[in-house]
């Protein structure tokens, strides 16, 4: 169980750092838009950080269920 809690905090490490790119992106995306426009570039972005925040989430509930 160790070695698998251990590789699962260096995934959530590594997702970690991938939401941070991301939502930097996405600010700089928003930035870039007007008021009454958003691209479907920034929408994408958006669902992607989501996915990886759930997939963050879960990883967590594991480590903690099995640690």
């Amino acid at each position: 169980f160790a070695t698998a809690n251990a590789e699962r905090k260096r995934q959530i490490a590594d997702d970690s750092a991938k939401l941070v790119k991301l939502a930097t992106d996405l600010k700089t995306e928003v930035d870039k838009t007007t008021k009454d426009t958003l691209s479907v570039n920034v929408i994408r972005k958006a669902e992607e950080i989501e996915r990886l925040a759930r997939s963050v989430k879960e990883k967590m509930k594991l480590t903690v269920g099995q640690g």
